[in-house]
């Protein structure tokens, strides 16, 4: 069954620099954001939740401080995220409170989403904010997240946005209606996808090669996105975004490509598991443990024939085949270097390896979540 916009209860709408920022003046599309903000408050009056992942702070900053080049050093970036996230910010409180919206903002690292703790106190907030009548507007803190420590592009923030507060839909509104079998850009006999019922290596190879580095964005980002948000029963739509109610258009039958939710429940403590996008590491099984993984039972140490990365006792870990294919993520009972000294022996000879007894299993069943 195709979901509706208008019956959702709660939903993340992502929206990019190229829709909110005009890109020839840098300065917000305020026409444009109107008649989103227009769409938000006709949703709200019908009793949905409403949260807005937003680009753009960078892109409204970028010519006030002359940073024109078109690669910037992660320091420029950082510099103009401080400076534009002010400006987006009041962007987006003048255009909601002109249909009675009262906006607020918040900055999320991937840390906040990876660390559980962290997450629990972003989600408490959201939830009090939803309480409040707010609509949240949420960005990357750009002007304080590495390389090494960020999501690199908001699909993927919206996805786990999306997740984190039990969202019905996430809507990506894009420069393109959906998903195709190939770039319909360069391949004109490229086939729009209307619904999508499983994240399947099929659907994923249409998403086109890896992009190099920390990517902001493309098809690709947006099947990640879809993998977290369907993971977590959350349906998801990629939609044109570039019309004057993008929203209102979507609701009225406008083409996309809805991806559906999982069928299977999990607990918000798996769908958190499942969401993690920067695993610490990684563990490769055989064949019995990957059947035995496949009949819900926990990981042993004795089925992993290899590990790698490294990470502490609780960290989100991989779980692969031979072939390199993804079974499962789960937590980790042990450290990598506990670990190592474990894999590929049985659970009675831990305590002589290590000299103290831990848990039978490398990840209990009820820490480890089946892709």
């Amino acid at each position: 069954m195709i979901p509706a916009l208008s019956s959702a209860r709660r939903v993340v709408v992502k929206i990019g620099s190229a829709l909110v920022v005009d890109a020839a003046k840098a300065v917000p599309r305020k026409a444009w954001l109107d008649g989103v903000a227009a769409d938000i408050a006709a949703l709200r009056a019908r009793g949905t939740d409403v949260i807005v992942v937003s680009s753009g702070a960078i892109a409204l900053a970028r010519r006030a401080l002359k940073l024109t080049r078109k690669t910037l050093r992660l320091e420029e970036k950082q510099a103009a995220a401080a400076v534009g996230q002010i400006r987006l910010a009041q962007a987006w409180t003048e255009a909601l409170q002109a249909h009675g919206l009262m906006a607020a903002q918040l900055l999320l690292t991937l840390e906040d989403s990876e660390d559980r703790r962290r997450y629990l106190n972003a989600r408490a907030t959201l939830t009090t904010l939803l309480g409040l009548a707010c609509v949240p507007v949420i960005n990357e803190n750009d002007s304080v997240a590495t390389a090494e420590i960020r999501f690199g592009d908001n699909d993927r923030l919206a996805a786990r946005v999306a997740e984190m507060v039990s969202a019905d839909q996430l809507i990506l509104l894009s420069d393109i209606d959906g998903l195709y079998t190939a770039d319909p850009r360069r391949d004109p006999t490229a086939t729009h996808i209307p619904v999508v019922e499983a994240i399947t290596p099929e659907i994923e190879a249409m998403g086109g090669e890896p992009l190099p580095g920390y990517s902001s964005g493309g098809m690709r980002t947006k099947l990640m996105a879809a993998r977290i948000a369907t993971g977590a029963g959350v349906a998801m739509a990629i939609a044109v975004g570039d019309v004057e109610h993008p929203l209102r258009a979507l609701a009225d039958g406008a083409r996309c490509t809805w991806f559906l939710p999982a069928p299977e429940g999990r607990t918000a403590r798996k769908r958190w598991i499942l969401g993690t996008i920067q695993p610490a590491g990684s563990l490769t099984v055989d064949a019995g443990a990957a059947r035995a993984l496949a009949q819900g039972r926990s990981l042993l140490p004795a089925g992993v024939r290899a590990l790698d990365g490294e990470f502490v006792r609780g960290d989100a870990v991989v779980v692969r085949d031979a072939a390199g294919t993804e079974l499962a993520r789960g937590l980790s009972a042990y450290g990598s270097a506990d670990a190592a000294r474990i894999i590929g022996h049985k659970s009675g000879e831990i305590e002589a390896l290590l000299g103290w007894r831990g848990r039978d299993e490398l990840i209990h069943r009820d820490d480890l979540v089946l892709l």
